[in-house]
């Protein structure tokens, strides 16, 4: 593989992939965790332990209202009382509504095990036809309704490659992966939510809007057996992990499909690495307790979250 770049791979070569990175049956028949499994008690209370100065960064987008060329569904925010409206009453008070659909390349959100398929399944070996027009019967995101807390990692790739951003469609490695970790001085471990940073945010900010669904930094696939190899519980990124174009022959997004589907891992999407990155970088220390805490959403396949890093 040249570096930044993605390569070529068939459908058959996918599909063998697929197989010997699956988690199916590792944790029972029954199972509808996944690599949530791997945050374990312990694990929760080494994360407790990383907390020193008891200061919060989100990691989070503001909710985007404004349609672009990666926002085609904004979010609704209407206001159902306000105080600029007139009124009699002694005491009155402010409302609004909101309406989202977090999925898509906008709205940072959490993916439940049930939000990708292939080959008529989903995580652990149920079927498609479990998720109906009514919701998901399996695998919805209510699994994690107690929360996610854990350590969390950032690889910062463009800190680690002295740039503002990685331009779209450069595939990260796992030899980027690895050297990120040397330059943060740690090692990613059975358990933590891992966030790579792209830099997306701030070329956004720069630049304006591009058509991030065809051109984006992300993964490459051979990325995936070293997040298999590490047990990675979940992992971030301020885009969508996987890299655009991937180069994967009839598959769409192939970092989602097998992190989801065969490994059972839960995907953080667009989420903002900005300040957690310059938070990381003021103390230089690159883990910290991180809490996810996806709304209650009985049979959804997604959740809008705001993940807080606690230094």
């Amino acid at each position: 593989m040249v570096a930044g770049q993605s390569t070529q791979m068939t459908l058959e070569e996918f599909q063998r992939l697929f197989q010997e990175l699956s988690n199916w049956g590792r944790w029972g028949p029954e199972d509808q965790r996944g690599a949530l499994n791997y945050i374990t008690d312990e694990k929760r209370r080494t994360a407790a332990a990383l907390v020193k100065d008891g200061v919060t960064v989100s990691a989070a987008l503001p909710l985007n209202t404004a349609a672009a060329v990666d926002n085609p569904r904004p979010v609704v925010h209407l206001m159902v009382r306000a105080g600029d409206v007139g009124t009699d009453a002694v005491t009155a008070g402010s409302a609004d509504y909101i309406a989202i659909a977090p999925h898509g390349l906008a709205h940072t959100h959490i993916d439940a095990l049930c939000h990708m398929f292939f080959q008529g399944q989903m995580y652990n070996g149920r079927p498609a036809s479990l998720v109906t027009s009514q919701g998901a019967n399996a695998n919805a995101i209510d699994v994690a309704q107690d929360g996610i807390v854990g350590r969390g990692v950032l690889l910062d790739i463009p800190r680690l490659k002295r740039l503002d951003w990685l331009e779209p469609g450069y595939a990260i490695s796992p030899d980027d992966l690895e050297k990120a970790e040397r330059a943060a001085g740690l090692k990613v471990e059975s358990g933590d939510i891992l966030l790579v940073n792209t830099g997306r945010s701030k070329r956004r900010k720069a630049l304006g809007p591009w058509d991030f669904a065809q051109e984006a930094a992300g993964l490459h696939i051979d990325c995936l057996p070293w997040l298999h190899e590490r047990e990675v519980a979940v992992m971030g990124s301020d885009g969508v992990s996987d890299v655009k174009p991937h180069g994967v022959k009839d598959i769409r997004d192939p970092i989602h499909i097998i992190t989801i589907v065969a490994m059972g891992l839960h995907l953080l999407d667009n989420c903002d690495l900005d300040a957690l990155s310059e938070a990381c970088a003021a103390r230089n220390r690159w883990e910290f307790m991180l809490t996810v805490a996806p709304l209650r959403i009985l049979r959804g396949t997604a959740s809008p979250i705001n993940p807080i890093a606690v230094f």
